[in-house]
C-alpha cells in the first residue's frame, strides 16, 4: 500500500525497535530478508527461535542492550515483570554473528562514557553492538522513561544517530 501511495527506494527499507520492537525488527530480518535491508535494535525481545530464522540472506544489523535492563534482562532469563525465557544478549548477539558469517572475536570500538561496542568483522553482513554498563530498557540518548520502571537512560550514545549512520551505510544490494 504505501509502494503504490509514495516513492519508496526499495533499496532504504529499513526495521528499528524497542523491547517488543526490536524483537519485531528481528523476525523482519529473518522473515523478510528480501525486503530489510539492514536492522537496528534497542533492549530488545529475542522471542523468535533461531530455527524459526532461515533468511535468504544475512542482514545488517545494530543492537544496543543495558545491562541494569529490568524488563529484557542482559543475562537472559525471566524479569520482574514477565516470566520468560529471554535470551541472554552478549550470547544471542554472537549468534547473530556466527550466523552473519562474522569472525568469532568482534574488534572493540572507542567506548563513550558507560556505553562499550564492539563491530564483528569479515562477515556477509555487518553486525555492530553496543553495550550500556548501568542502562536501562530504554533509548540511549532518548527522552528518559521513569527510571522507577526501566532504570536510567544513557546520554553516552545517540541510538538513532548511530542507527541511521548504520542503515545509510547498508542498502539492499541488488533491490
Amino acid at each position: 500500500k504505501l509502494t503504490g501511495e509514495y516513492h519508496i527506494d526499495p533499496a532504504r527499507i529499513y526495521a528499528n525497535g524497542l523491547s517488543n520492537g526490536g524483537g519485531m525488527s528481528f523476525m523482519l530480518a529473518c522473515k523478510l530478508s528480501e525486503r530489510i535491508a539492514a536492522v537496528g535494535m534497542v533492549s530488545g525481545a529475542y522471542l523468535l527461535p533461531w530455527e524459526e530464522c532461515n533468511p535468504a540472506r544475512p542482514v545488517p544489523a545494530v543492537i544496543f542492550h543495558g545491562t541494569a535492563d529490568p524488563i529484557v534482562p542482559f543475562e537472559g532469563g525471566p524479569s520482574r515483570a514477565f516470566d520468560i525465557p529471554f535470551a541472554n544478549i552478549p550470547e544471542w548477539v554472537g549468534a547473530l554473528a556466527a550466523r552473519s558469517g562474522c569472525d568469532p572475536e568482534p574488534q572493540a570500538l572507542p567506548p563513550s562514557g558507560t556505553v562499550s561496542g564492539v563491530e564483528y568483522t569479515n562477515c556477509q553482513a555487518d553486525v555492530l553492538y553496543y553495550t550500556i554498563a548501568g542502562g536501562g530498557h530504554s533509548w540511549p540518548g532518548g527522552e528518559p522513561l521513569p527510571e522507577i520502571i526501566t532504570g536510567p537512560t544513557t546520554q553516552d550514545i545517540d541510538a538513532t544517530a548511530v542507527m541511521w549512520e548504520f542503515f545509510q551505510a547498508h542498502p539492499m544490494p541488488n533491490p
